[in-house]
């Protein structure tokens, strides 16, 4: 049998076990008897239901559920008829030219936001045509779009992490939505990202509040699930108070040592970790607990449930349920450079591409080495068109570009913050540990030069050189590089063992950077805005919401306070000065 993933990243374990540092697993307690394990006990509960539906997200292998649901209800002695989707989905090749407006063509990155409805990859009137069987013990309708065919009883919700299914993609153990066979991993991540996520997710949203059971499939053989009043219910404790999502880490063509040696539980037999998705949130998942059972679900569950507590009235209004910061880390110590990059402006992102946000970045050197630095910027004398051929020559060629004669560098030092608004030139020099700060949007790097390096695959990344030329902005360089785009700290307030400083960023920036040094503790008021907090300088926090909720925060780690939190309190009971980071939109 072939694998069903490819990556050395551990599954997600049933059970949290205790773990010191930094927590791979963040788990947010449901109460006693709120997440169960198999499919025995998912039978037992539905064995008095007449007709089921089962509602799986892509990457969900609906056959291996039914197989594994079907036997624990046999020993029930439950006989359930079984229906599937797939039997009222269009021709593969029907979907194929449904979905290419959507996929860039020939561009191995880029495609534009599916608009598209669940409803257009089905014949609806064959869909709708399945109906249960009223002298079969158990009608069980299964696949995407299971809803869509307007059965009245138990719908269960299947669903899978994004990186479980890029795992699975890598192991051509799945296809694409309406596809009937796999493809290159890239090809298919494009696919996912500009097609099936947003059209399941909008669909996802609708059936949200009529799900009556969610199932965490991302473990093929033993799945965990919980009540879907329990599941809100947790959303709703978590959009108040706060939450960590579950980080995970890739490896990459530039990637470092330091997130091997410093986050002691990931696995090791890996080259390096060049990426943590530490709040990439349309990738991240949250993780409910019960009796130290552990279910996983999307993040955007949390947005669809309660958006306006998690980020406030005026960013609901402004990007609907898009969650606009992230926090990630780039490590290339005894690595080597990033690209020389840029990320595209609002307009051009929005048009281009179809999303809410863009990409606007900072910096915030966490960890370096004594001669690192931050490329950022253009030299003085830059001519932008010399500077194109130089870039062209040298993909074409094969050949080093000169990057002192065009690109500016500055020093980078450990909580330096540099500040990267779209359309600025930059990178990351070797030996350096970044939180990057930023907005959502993560794919959207227009890449200049790579430094001759090849990918994990052996193959050079892709540039974006035309696209990369269309967002430039020529003027920042020179010494106007050192008055605007690295942050200068302002102290604001002060208490007997706390300060708050400034950390202003650009005026293209839509948020905002504060850091707080703490000896004992500070009481912080939301005012309205969601928080993004991520503990610098220290072994650990706490953080303790209005409701009394704690929270741990171990160095490195990153943490969403709501904006309908009210407020909260950081306390320090390490024993020494702590640091903490905020981000918040402005």
């Amino acid at each position: 049998m072939s694998e069903l993933r490819k990556t050395t990243q551990y599954l997600l374990p049933v059970r949290k076990e205790e773990s010191a540092g930094y927590d791979l697993y963040p788990v947010h307690d449901l109460g006693k008897n709120k997440v169960f394990a198999g499919y025995g006990s998912l039978a037992e509960r539905i064995a008095s239901c007449k007709n089921v539906i089962v509602e799986t997200y892509v990457g969900i292998d609906a056959d291996s559920f039914a197989e594994g649901l079907n036997k624990a209800l046999s020993a029930l002695g439950i006989t359930p008829l079984w229906w599937n989707t797939k039997a009222a989905m269009k021709p593969a090749a029907e979907i194929n030219a449904l979905v290419a407006p959507y996929l860039g063509g020939d561009d191995p990155i880029f495609g534009f936001r599916s608009p598209l409805a669940l409803e257009e990859f089905f014949d609806m009137d064959a869909l709708r045509s399945i109906s249960p069987d009223k002298d079969a013990q158990m009608n069980i309708l299964i696949g995407p779009g299971a809803a869509l065919a307007g059965w009245d009883g138990l719908l269960i919700y299947v669903d899978i992490p994004k990186n479980e299914i890029q795992f699975r993609a890598r192991a051509a153990s799945i296809t694409n939505l309406g596809a009937d066979a796999p493809e290159a991993p890239k090809k298919m991540y494009k696919r996912f990202y500009f097609n099936d996520w947003p059209v399941l997710n909008r669909h996802k949203k609708n059936l949200l509040p009529e799900i009556g059971i969610f199932v965490d499939g991302q473990r093929e053989h033993e799945i965990t699930w919980a009540e879907g009043d329990s599941v809100r219910a947790g959303l709703d404790s978590m959009s108040r108070n706060g939450f960590r999502v579950r980080p995970w880490f890739e490896p990459g063509a530039w990637g470092g040592q330091w997130i091997k040696e410093h986050i002691k539980s990931l696995p090791s037999d890996v080259p390096n970790y060049a990426w943590s998705f530490e709040l990439i949130v349309p990738e991240n998942g949250l993780i409910f607990s019960s009796d130290g059972v552990m279910l996983e679900v999307s993040f955007d569950c949390l947005m669809y449930e309660a958006g306006k507590n998690v980020v406030g009235d005026e960013c609901v209004k402004e990007y609907g349920d898009e969650f606009p910061i992230r926090m990630d880390y780039l490590d290339n110590f005894d690595g080597g450079n990033l690209s020389i990059q840029c990320h595209p402006h609002k307009k051009y992102i929005q048009e281009n591409f179809g999303e809410v946000l863009t990409q606007e970045e900072t910096y915030y050197i966490l960890d370096t080495c004594k001669d690192s630095v931050v490329y950022l910027g253009f030299q003085d004398d830059i001519v932008p068109e010399e500077f194109e051929k130089a870039l062209t020559e040298s993909f074409e060629n094969k050949t080093p570009l000169d990057v002192p004669k065009y690109i500016n560098s500055e020093k980078a030092h450990k909580h330096d913050l540099f500040l990267i608004p779209p359309g600025t030139l930059h990178s990351s020099g070797r030996n350096n540990l970044v939180l990057e700060i930023s907005t959502t949007p993560y794919i959207f790097t227009f890449k200049m030069y790579d430094w001759l390096a090849l990918d994990l695959d052996g193959k050079p990344r892709p540039l974006n050189i035309k696209r990369a030329m269309d967002n430039l902005c020529f003027d920042r360089k020179g010494a106007k590089v050192k008055a605007e785009h690295v942050c200068k700290p302002v102290l604001m307030e002060k208490g007997s063992d706390w300060e708050l400083w400034h950390l202003p960023t650009h005026p293209k920036h839509s948020y905002d950077v504060h850091r707080y040094v703490i000896n004992s503790e500070v009481e912080v008021a939301t005012e309205g805005k969601c928080h993004v907090l991520n503990l610098v300088e220290g072994e650990r926090a706490h953080v303790v919401s209005a409701e009394g909720m704690s929270f741990d925060l171990n160095y490195a780690e990153t943490f969403v306070v709501p904006a309908a939190a009210g407020s909260y309190k950081i306390v320090n009971d390490s024993g020494r000065e702590i640091m903490v980071v905020k981000a918040f939109m402005k």
